[in-house]
């Protein structure tokens, strides 16, 4: 019964608009004229709006609490285009990227037992492949490269892979592959190298770092590090070296100018899931390399941590 008259307390609520209509409606019958005396005529077009827009307010945040399971559950295919679009995606990769390091804080207690591994990541044209191989070159073999599949030397097992879907990655040449089985298996080999264990260390696009953490499995902990720029300008410049240099190229029916438009806005959205991911504990702004390499070398030691 208590519950029962709660429920009915709470639901008149529901009937706060119209009492305020009224009180507003009898206070400006006062200066109205007696033939606009009848109920509701003296209620002006902004008081009614004011009174409904107030309710609104209220109950707006509840009904996007409520609605916040279901965004988080939209597929892909039935996303809007535009802002809103970016956003419910940005929203939908977020919380599958945090449920995967969720996974592995359960089991930070035992780090010993994890598999870790270092991901430097970030847009293109930010330098995060001078680094990454400034670090292997200057760790005395702590950090080492993931070991790729090999086209040539394991043929069958590479088409196979390639008919199941299950490279995360492939080089420009069709040569090398990556899988999530091949990474945490170079992993393993790695950890066995040393007493303080050996790292491997993976110069990732955004997309690879994507399908890597929802690939893996939760006994890899991985330490993320962001490497970005702090200028859309400074893409823009480096973007411009690429195509002179040739490491960009210009796609079919498109001009250099259009080229670089349109890895700039790759780059925008880029930038956007680093911020949300939740999978970068460290960022580097690569403005001069002798100082990032020396801020990798730091994120980096938080691995043996």
């Amino acid at each position: 019964d208590g519950s029962k008259s709660g429920s009915n307390i709470a639901n008149l609520r529901f009937g706060l608009p119209l009492l305020v209509l009224v009180g507003v409606s009898l206070g400006n019958s006062f200066t109205a004229a007696a033939s606009d005396m009848a109920m509701f005529r003296t209620v002006s077009t902004e008081q009614f709006a004011a009174a409904m827009s107030g309710f609104l307010t209220y109950r707006i945040p509840l009904f996007v609490s409520q609605f916040k399971p279901i965004i988080g559950d939209i597929a892909t295919d039935a996303i809007p285009t535009g802002s809103a679009g970016v956003a419910l995606q940005m929203l939908k990769e977020s919380k599958e990227s945090t449920n995967t390091m969720n996974e592995n804080a359960i089991n930070s207690q035992n780090n010993d037992k994890l598999l870790t591994i270092l991901l430097v990541s970030g847009p293109q044209g930010t330098g995060k492949t001078t680094l990454v191989n400034r670090l292997i070159a200057e760790s005395n073999g702590t950090f080492v490269p993931p070991t790729f599949i090999d086209s040539t030397k394991d043929p069958v097992n590479f088409e196979q892979l390639q008919r199941r879907d299950s490279f995360l990655q492939v080089d420009r040449t069709g040569r090398f592959g990556l899988t999530a089985d091949s990474i945490k298996k170079s992993a393993t080999e790695a950890a066995k190298e040393k007493e303080n264990k050996n790292i491997v260390v993976i110069d990732s696009s955004v997309v690879l770092a994507k399908r890597l953490i929802k690939s893996l499995s939760s006994d890899v902990r991985l330490v993320g590090v962001w490497v970005g720029l702090d200028t859309l300008d400074k893409f823009e410049e480096r973007l411009d070296i690429q195509l002179q240099s040739g490491d960009l190229q210009v796609e079919v029916d498109e001009t250099p100018e259009s080229t670089v438009r349109n890895k700039l806005r790759e780059i925008v959205k880029d930038i956007e899931y680093g911020v949300v991911s939740g999978v970068f504990e460290f960022t580097i702004l690569n403005d001069n390399l002798e100082k990032s390499i020396i801020q990798l070398k730091e994120a980096a030691d938080y691995c043996f941590k």
